[in-house]
């Protein structure tokens, strides 16, 4: 049988208690955590996790650094770690370009920025016990930090076949031990139209491929022809171009699309590559948040 993968969850504004209820279901059928973007406020809902659930595994994937002092993320996250009885992982990064523009932001570089927060963060006076530290990464350099500093990792929209090679990055003693988390986020998405699926999947995925730090991430991995086309069309403004250039190799090897056991088989092959707590983040063909958790509950049964 298919192990049960994690989930991404968000809550939106007016759907924030029929987020929890979902998070409560999400428990029973016994999915392998649950974890919390940034945007809706992650760190909000993974409070509301710590009081609602009993006993399933949540944890931000990703909370932005640049947001808060350390000193308030260290209070903030020791008290959830202390409510949920240990089951919450804090998952920090350093976001991206359009993210510090729209704050305001001036960071300096991410490794440095990244390594003062968590020295920061632990150092902070009065906060209590802290949980896990996880790092979000892409390249090597960041995955060498959290394996000098952290207790995991987590990519979003990782390449699985370049998995192996960057975990290698990581000391042997973090990377076969069975407490260092290794997460990816992947963009999911069931159909038996597979290439409705897909073309949900390259919509979902213009915006990270026009980013600069994800471009280079996947010319890294091997899709150098790829890249450099999706740059120049970015660079060009031409944002409908992008997902026409995206191949379905490249697709399957960040993203999971098609039918249920096409997806099924691909959770199976993340946990070969390395990565103990794939998460699925879900879309539809056929509509919302609330269709594709149906969905992925329905592959999962």
């Amino acid at each position: 049988m298919t192990q049960r993968p994690a989930l991404s969850l968000a809550a939106a504004p007016g759907r924030r208690q029929a987020t929890l209820d979902l998070a409560l279901e999400i428990e029973r059928r016994s999915f392998a955590g649950i974890y919390c973007p940034s945007f809706g406020d992650g760190l909000g809902l993974c409070l509301a996790l710590a009081l609602t659930t009993k006993q399933i595994r949540f944890g931000t994937s990703i909370a932005n650094i640049y947001t808060r002092h350390p000193s308030e993320f260290a209070q903030a996250a020791s008290s959830i770690h202390e409510l949920s009885g240990g089951r919450f992982v804090f998952g920090v990064g350093v976001s991206h370009g359009p993210v510090h523009a729209q704050l305001g932001v001036q960071p300096g570089q991410p490794l440095a920025d990244m390594r003062r927060f968590v020295e920061r963060l632990r150092a902070s006076p009065g906060a209590g016990e802290l949980p896990p530290v996880v790092l979000a990464t892409l390249r090597k350099r960041m995955v060498r930090l959290a394996g000098e500093i952290a207790e995991g990792v987590v990519w979003a929209n990782g390449s699985r076949s370049h998995m192996a090679e960057s975990l290698a990055e990581l000391p042997p003693e973090k990377r076969h031990a069975g407490d260092f988390f290794v997460g990816n986020m992947i963009p999911t998405c069931i159909s038996d139209d597979k290439a409705a699926a897909a073309a949900v999947m390259r919509r979902t995925l213009t915006g990270y491929a026009m980013l600069p730090n994800y471009n280079r991430y996947w010319t890294e991995a091997g899709y150098q022809e790829e890249m450099s086309a999706i740059s120049d069309a970015a660079k060009a403004g031409d944002r409908d171009r992008v997902a026409s250039i995206m191949s379905e190799r490249w697709l399957s090897d960040v993203t999971l699309f098609g039918n249920v056991a096409e997806v099924r088989d691909g959770v199976e092959a993340w946990y070969a590559a390395g990565v103990t707590t794939p998460i699925l983040v879900p879309s539809s063909t056929q509509g919302g948040q609330m269709r594709a958790f149906k969905e992925l509950f329905a592959a999962f049964e």
